[in-house]
């Protein structure tokens, strides 16, 4: 269209609908964003190994007869009634008694112990006389063989007796308790109980071999299960192998676990975190609001209702947050809701 032919009404019709538009235009820029902004405290961050794994039992023991006869399942002192599943017991209790008293009146602990008793006095008397230049040093000599000769055969005969008893050899909870008819003959290597060692929990784990020179026995670790969402287990390296393995470049790690109120069972999957390192009073903000272009990383802060760019570099990391190690600074107004659609300069409304 020729400008020249239009009609002046025309011509000023023209103008007025551009200065309109101008003015659209320059309302749209001037639109403040509205955006949430938390100020930057500082505040600690941890530098972790995430691995998972299968935790194991510290003890375990599948306990047998060691001799045969007429099983009997003994009274848990604790409930009053027959020991069963998932009863603790402790280091030294009896759980499971054999009766047999064609074996008890072999063993004769009576009369060994009468024996013993017999030995110590003539030793006594031995030796009261050769004190006193009554006997030879040889009859006193014969006098503590015959004491040691009888120490020995009451001794072996109270470890025959225990035979009959099958007896907890630490604190545990019985996991598998097979049923006999009480008064049943069992034989001699037979099957019983099982139990269970898990207050304190193990686990194998393979890290990458790239933190072979950053894992240390004694190091702190946290464990989690999905089943206790509100609970994180403790514990530490144990043991670490100085070989890596060619198929997988990872190497082992035999991690400790805290378990004093059995929350994890043996059997469990877990995720466990090593604690490589912390540092303290550092400037951390979620991952989330980070934002990548050409130049790296980058956030968004507010200085006096307009939204700056600012570059960061990047430090420790966990899940959700991430170390900032320049770029910000205490006190900063960071952008954490609405910078999605953000640019440099541009003007913004801070909400809730």
């Amino acid at each position: 269209m020729n400008i020249k032919t239009l009609t002046p009404l025309a011509f000023f019709a023209l103008l007025t609908l551009a200065a309109c538009n101008n003015q659209s235009s320059n309302a749209e820029t001037d639109v403040a964003i509205p955006v949430s902004v938390e100020d930057i405290k500082p505040g600690s961050i941890e530098q972790t190994i995430s691995t998972t794994g299968t935790v194991t039992a510290s003890a375990e023991a599948i306990l047998t007869t060691e001799t045969s006869g007429d099983y009997m399942l003994k009274v848990n002192p604790q409930t009053g009634r027959k020991f069963a599943l998932g009863d603790k017991v402790r280091k030294g209790q009896s759980i499971i008694e054999l009766k047999d008293d064609e074996y008890l009146n072999g063993i004769g602990l009576e009369a060994k112990k009468l024996s013993l008793q017999i030995a110590e006095q003539t030793y006594q008397k031995q030796k009261s006389l050769f004190d006193k230049g009554g006997v030879t040093q040889s009859e006193l000599s014969d006098a503590e063989v015959s004491l040691v000769n009888a120490k020995d055969s009451y001794e072996l005969a109270q470890i025959q007796l225990g035979k009959l008893q099958v007896k907890a050899p630490f604190d545990g909870i019985i996991t598998d308790l097979p049923t006999y008819t009480p008064g049943t003959r069992v034989a001699s290597g037979t099957k019983v109980v099982s139990l269970m060692s898990y207050d304190e929990l193990l686990l194998e784990v393979n890290l990458p071999e790239k933190y072979i020179n950053d894992v240390k026995r004694g190091q702190a670790i946290r464990v989690m299960n999905y089943t206790l969402p509100n609970d994180t287990l403790q514990g530490q390296v144990s043991q670490l192998s100085p070989a890596i393995s060619t198929e997988t470049r990872t190497f082992t790690g035999k991690l400790e676990i805290e378990n004093p109120d059995l929350l994890l069972r043996p059997g469990m999957f877990v995720q466990s975190e090593i604690i490589l390192d912390k540092k303290d009073s550092v400037v951390v903000i979620p991952k989330k609001v980070i934002v990548s272009n050409r130049r790296g990383k980058m956030v968004y802060v507010v200085t006096q209702g307009t939204a700056e760019e600012k570059q960061v570099t990047l430090g420790y990391e966990d899940n959700d947050r991430v170390e900032i190690t320049s770029g910000l600074k205490a006190n900063d107004r960071l952008v954490v809701k609405g910078f999605e659609t953000l640019r440099n300069r541009s003007k913004v409304k801070i909400i809730k």
